[in-house]
């Protein structure tokens, strides 16, 4: 199967039609959200300060090194103008000071959603912005339906993506 989205929705399907004992979605997590995370201060101590401050300053630096990463893998796989440094990390401090906020975790850029949209055409930072609202629309109306996804055919395709990835041919 090449397409995908059509694999996941055929093996959904035969999963809901011959109402097979495989684990989906909802069995193991109980299902998605259905609505946005709501906004809520974390817990904050002086002790919990303390105890996090290398993790913090650790996974701080491992995000930066990967999104430096992905911006550059991305550089080179177009003609378009070099990424800013500065602008990069920046952002994704931002985000990354935000999302907590909301019950998020830290974040990176991430070279397989970038070379994707690199292949698919994308030429400026506007793609990422559509790419995460795409996302979220799928997410909240496609949530309901999700609960019958076989986490199977969720491990297939993940196999399959990460098997392109290697790019073995080179």
């Amino acid at each position: 199967f090449e397409d995908l989205n059509t694999t996941l929705l055929l093996f959904t399907v035969i999963v809901v039609v011959l109402e097979l004992p495989v684990e989906t979605i909802g069995s193991r997590f109980g299902g998605i959200p259905q609505s946005l995370p709501a906004f809520a201060l974390p817990e904050l101590s002086w002790a919990s300060a303390k105890q996090l401050f290398i993790p913090t300053i650790t996974i701080a630096l491992l995000g930066a090194i990967e999104s430096l990463l992905c911006a550059r893998v991305a550089d080179n796989a177009t003609e378009y103008p070099r990424h800013d440094p500065n602008q990069e990390l920046m952002g994704q401090g931002v985000a990354n000071f935000v999302a907590p906020f909301f019950g998020g975790i830290p974040a990176t850029g991430t070279i397989a959603r970038t070379v994707t949209n690199v292949r698919a055409g994308a030429a400026s930072p506007v793609a990422g912005i559509v790419h995460a609202l795409t996302l979220l629309a799928v997410v909240l109306l496609a949530a309901p339906w999700a609960v019958h996804v076989p986490l199977a055919a969720l491990a297939g395709i993940l196999m399959f993506v990460a098997w392109n990835m290697g790019e073995w041919h080179e």
